[in-house]
């Protein structure tokens, strides 16, 4: 009797536990695939070259595991149109590029892959050859996380697994804007139409980063300007104030 009963009741105890754990796992929340690169455009709605790199750079935005970036600079404004979305700090930052990679002089459309090279943007096959090299070496070595609690946002940076150095660097809170089409009307590129995806509209330093694990926490409101939808986080690397190698980055919510 006892046999009969085990028997019987075995079947019903595995359904259970079977659901059970079928129930668990549909109700946690899918992970976010880690990045392996960080790719950023330099651009310019006044330069006539740049039009050609605007597709290329949202192909990459759509590929897993990439993070791609649209910065666009000011000194084309002077060819007969004022970039609409551009700003100073972005010029800034590729001038310090330059200096880092050791380039002569900055140009428009330029990609940056993982703050570690470069190429000319529309440039696909050299993009996804340094695209593999970058993957090759390892890429985004430290993990990044970042959610939305409420109304603030939560960033936990892991540790650089085998740091040969002491690592200097910052945490970046950016605010982008998932797309914008642009009509231009004058210059270069009168009567034509930029489109841009993940415009960079502004760069927060949250803090400094030194290898070791952190953990940051700031309003959601910290990501609210210039009407960006959206927001990333960028760990890296500096050398003598300009910008270095990035180790590690994460997407936000809608990206």
């Amino acid at each position: 009797m006892t046999e009969t009963r085990v028997r019987s009741h075995a079947p019903a105890r595995l359904r259970a536990l079977l659901a059970a754990l079928t129930l668990g796992m549909s109700c946690r929340p899918a992970a976010a695939e880690p990045l392996r690169a960080v790719v950023e455009l330099f651009t310019s709605q006044g330069c006539a070259a740049c039009r050609s790199a605007d597709p290329v750079i949202g192909d990459l935005a759509r590929q897993p595991g990439i993070l791609a970036l649209t910065l666009p600079v000011t000194y084309w404004d002077y060819l007969g149109w004022k970039d609409t979305l551009a700003q100073r700090p972005f010029g800034e930052r590729q001038h310090g590029y330059s200096g880092v990679h050791g380039a002569r002089q900055m140009f428009t459309p330029q990609a940056v892959i993982n703050g570690s090279a470069s190429t000319v943007g529309s440039d696909r096959p050299a993009l996804e050859k340094l695209l593999r090299e970058s993957s090759a070496r390892g890429g985004l070595s430290v993990p990044v996380r970042g959610e939305e609690r409420d109304e603030r946002i939560v960033i936990e940076i892991g540790a650089e697994p085998a740091p040969k150095a002491e690592l200097k660097g910052d945490v970046w809170l950016v605010p982008v804007l998932r797309s914008r089409p642009v009509a231009i009307g004058g210059g270069e590129n009168r009567g034509r139409t930029a489109t841009y995806v993940n415009v960079v509209r502004g760069m927060q330093r949250l803090g400094p980063w030194t290898g070791q694990a952190v953990r940051f926490e700031v309003p959601r409101a910290a990501a609210r300007v210039g009407e960006a939808d959206a927001w990333v986080v960028v760990v890296q690397g500096s050398k003598g104030g300009r910008p270095g190698r990035i180790y590690g980055a994460a997407k936000g919510p809608g990206l």
